[in-house]
């Protein structure tokens, strides 16, 4: 059994790798990638999002993989984690859609509001504005 000093010491020591928080450096995506994830189309998003840094020549990122996030009807599901900002949760993700996040979200700066899991199946959660349909 650990004591409360030796789990204190895990903690700190673990923090950052386990902590996609507003600390980081440099942008974090985490990519859903249970079973619910991969049937619906995660293999080719991550593949698009690899191939859209590797274009963009993106050198100072980090890209993960992840269990299931939770919400299982919305796969494909990406989390953009910029330094000093809130997360993005961008839900029914494609390949086309993932290239466009990593050019205008992660590279550009402009969260792509029709993405995000404020809008569900043309439904307005929050206080925002449905542009299109996702």
């Amino acid at each position: 059994m650990k004591t409360i000093q030796e789990l204190e010491e895990i903690r700190r020591n673990t923090w950052d790798k386990v902590n996609p928080g507003r600390d980081r450096k440099y942008p974090r995506i985490v990519v859903g990638m249970a079973t619910c994830g991969i049937a619906a189309g995660a293999k080719p998003v991550l593949s698009a999002i690899l191939e859209e840094i590797r274009e963009l020549n993106i050198r100072e990122i980090e890209v993960r993989q992840t269990g299931c996030i939770g919400i299982c009807k919305l796969e494909p599901v990406v989390e953009v984690y910029i330094p000093g900002e809130e997360k993005v949760t961008y839900v029914k993700m494609n390949a086309a859609r993932a290239r466009r996040i990593i050019r205008e979200h992660v590279a550009g700066g402009t969260v792509i509001d029709e993405y995000t899991m404020h809008v569900v199946e043309g439904k307005v959660l929050n206080d925002y504005t449905v542009i299109k349909d996702v």
